[in-house]
C-alpha cells in the first residue's frame, strides 16, 4: 500500500502526507513529538528477530535470559519436569527488540543427558535467527558441549559465546579457554551479577537481523505459511496426512536445519500452502517425561516461523490448560488464528452442549477465531479449513486508515465516555494504526485508560472493521505534563 514511500518503516504503515496530518494533530493535542514517534515507530515493527539461549544443564542459562528480560520470569521452579507457561519473551537492549527463546526449562537424563540437551538446542535453533550458547567457564567445555557446538555448526546460524559464571578477573583466563570451541571470541559473564551482560549483548545485536529472515508475505506468490499446533496426541498428524493424502502431497525436504523439518507443500481449494512441520510427520523417540516442555519448545517454534496458526482441539475431551496455554502462545506471538475441533463426529448431542458451554467460558478470551468442527479421520468438513485461514490472514493484514480511525474513535468517546476517576475524565483524543500481521493501534489519551475500557475499545474496533481471526494490539500513551517547553 505504501511501496512508494521510501520512508515507511520509520512511520510504522502511515504514508507520508498521513504521517504529517498525524504529527501536526499530535502537537495541536500538546503531545511531545518524539514520544509520538517513538510509539508509532515501537508499534510498526514488524516480526521480531528471535534469539535462542542454549547448552547444557546448570550453565546458568535460566539466570541469563532473567538477565537479557530485566526481570524474573523465566524460572519459576527449578526442577526438572516442572511445566512452564512460557518458552518465549520479549527483550530490549539498546532501544532494539527481540525474542528470546529459554530452553532452561526441562533437562531431565531421559535419554542420556546428550540426547536431552541436543533434542531441546534443535527445537530452539531452528526457531531462531541468532543463539547465545552458554558455557560454564569454571567448569570448561565438556563433551556435550562439544555436541552442541556440532549441532550449532550444522545449522549455520550466527553464534554469540557466552563463558558464564566469570565472577572477576581470575575467571576471565578460565574464559579464555573457550576460544578452543571454534565459535569465536568466548564472552565474559556472570549472569548471576550482570557483570559483562551488556558487552555480551551488544554482540547479540550484531548477530540477529534486523528483522526475521522470512519477512510475511514479501516472496511474490511464496505460499502461506500455516503451522498446524495442538497438544500431543490431538490428532495433528492424522489431519495432515488426510489433508495430503487427498490433495496429492508435494513433499518438500528443506535440508540445512538442524533436524531436516519437512515442510509439507500441500494444496487445498486450489492454493499451496506451506504447512509448517509441527504435527511430528516423521515420529521423533517418545520423551516419556518433560513431553511437556518439549512440546511447547516445539510449538514456540513452529508458531514463529508461520503466518497463521491452526490449533487443533480434541472435541471429544474437555478443554485442557494446556489447549488454553497453546492458544495463549498464538495470541503472544501475534498470529492470525483458527481453532479446529477435530473428532466432531464422534460427538453426541449432549457432548455438544456442554462442548458449546467450555468454548463460551474458556476461549471467550479468543471469540474472533474463526471456528472449524472437523474429523481427521472421515475428512469431514475439511473444506471449511481453507475459508477460515483465508478470512483469518485477512484480517492480520487489516488497516484501518488514520482519518477513519480518528472518526470512528471520536464516535465511540462522545458516545462511551471512559468512567470518572479520582475526579478526572481521562480521554482518547485520537489514535492511528502504525502496523499489521497483526494489526496495532496506539492510542494517545489525557489520562490513564483503565483495562476495562481498553478492552471495549477492541471490541467496538472489531465490530466495525472485523479483524476476524487476528488478535489485536493496542497501546494507548498518555500526554505528559507540560513542564519542558516543546
Amino acid at each position: 500500500m505504501n511501496d512508494q514511500f521510501p520512508s515507511e518503516h520509520e512511520h510504522g504503515e502511515l504514508g507520508d502526507a498521513e504521517y504529517a496530518e498525524f504529527m501536526e494533530l499530535a502537537a495541536v493535542e500538546g503531545f511531545d513529538i518524539e514520544d509520538v514517534e517513538g510509539a508509532i515507530e515501537e508499534a510498526g515493527h514488524g516480526p521480531l528477530p528471535v534469539l535462542a539461549v542454549v547448552g547444557r544443564p546448570n550453565v546458568g542459562k535460566s539466570t541469563l535470559v532473567n538477565r537479557i528480560i530485566g526481570r524474573r520470569e523465566a524460572v519459576v521452579e527449578d526442577k526438572p519436569g516442572v511445566t512452564r507457561d512460557r518458552v518465549t519473551y520479549e527483550a530490549e537492549w539498546a532501544g532494539r527488540r527481540f525474542k528470546v527463546v529459554d530452553t532452561g526449562g526441562w533437562e531431565q537424563d531421559v535419554l542420556g543427558i546428550d540426547a536431552s540437551v541436543a533434542a531441546q538446542a534443535e527445537y530452539a535453533i531452528e526457531a531462531a535467527d541468532a543463539v547465545v550458547f552458554v558455557v560454564d567457564a569454571k567448569v570448561g567445555a565438556t563433551d556435550t558441549d562439544e555436541a552442541v557446538v556440532r549441532l550449532l555448526r550444522k545449522a549455520g546460524k550466527p553464534v554469540v559465546l557466552c563463558a558464564n559464571k566469570v565472577d572477576g578477573p581470575s575467571g576471565e583466563a578460565d574464559a579464555s579457554y573457550l576460544w578452543s570451541l571454534g565459535l569465536g571470541e568466548p564472552h565474559p559473564v556472570s549472569a548471576l551479577h550482570g557483570r559483562g551482560t551488556g558487552d555480551m549483548l551488544d554482540a547479540v545485536l550484531e548477530a540477529l537481523p534486523e528483522a526475521p529472515e522470512q519477512s510475511f508475505g514479501t516472496a511474490v506468490g511464496g505460499p502461506r505459511r500455516i503451522a498446524l499446533i495442538g497438544r500431543p496426541n490431538v490428532g495433528k498428524s492424522s489431519l495432515l496426512n488426510k489433508v495430503a493424502n487427498e490433495e496429492r502431497v508435494v513433499v518438500n525436504e528443506i535440508a540445512g536445519t538442524t533436524r531436516d523439518p519437512v515442510d509439507e507443500l500441500i494444496e487445498l481449494g486450489g492454493v499451496t500452502w506451506k504447512f509448517v512441520d509441527t504435527a511430528g510427520i516423521r515420529k521423533r523417540v517418545h520423551l516419556q517425561q518433560g513431553a511437556d516442555y518439549y512440546a511447547s519448545l516445539r510449538t514456540a517454534a513452529a508458531v514463529e516461523k508461520a503466518e497463521v496458526a491452526v490449533i487443533l482441539i480434541d472435541a471429544s475431551e474437555s478443554i485442557s490448560v494446556q489447549d488454553q496455554r497453546i492458544v495463549t502462545m498464538a495470541v503472544e506471538a501475534g498470529r492470525a488464528m483458527v481453532i479446529a475441533y477435530n473428532k466432531w463426529d464422534t460427538l453426541d448431542e449432549e457432548r455438544r452442549y456442554y462442548l458449546e458451554r467450555e468454548i463460551e467460558t474458556e476461549f471467550g478470551q479468543v471469540a474472533w477465531a474463526p471456528r472449524v468442527n472437523v474429523s481427521a479421520r472421515t475428512g469431514r468438513h475439511m473444506e471449511k479449513l481453507v475459508p477460515a485461514i483465508e478470512t483469518a490472514l485477512a484480517g492480520w493484514e487489516t488497516r484501518v486508515p488514520t482519518g477513519r480511525l480518528n472518526a470512528f474513535l471520536g464516535e465511540l468517546v462522545a458516545a462511551h465516555p471512559h468512567p470518572i476517576r479520582g475526579g478526572k475524565q481521562p480521554r482518547i483524543l485520537f489514535g492511528t494504526q502504525a502496523g499489521t500481521k497483526p494489526p496495532r493501534f496506539v492510542l494517545f489519551a489525557s489520562g490513564f485508560i483503565e483495562a476495562g475500557y481498553r478492552r471495549f475499545i477492541e471490541r467496538r474496533l472489531r465490530e466495525e472493521f472485523g479483524f476476524e481471526g487476528t488478535p489485536i494490539h493496542i497501546s494507548v500513551r498518555v500526554r505528559e505534563k507540560r513542564g519542558k517547553k516543546k
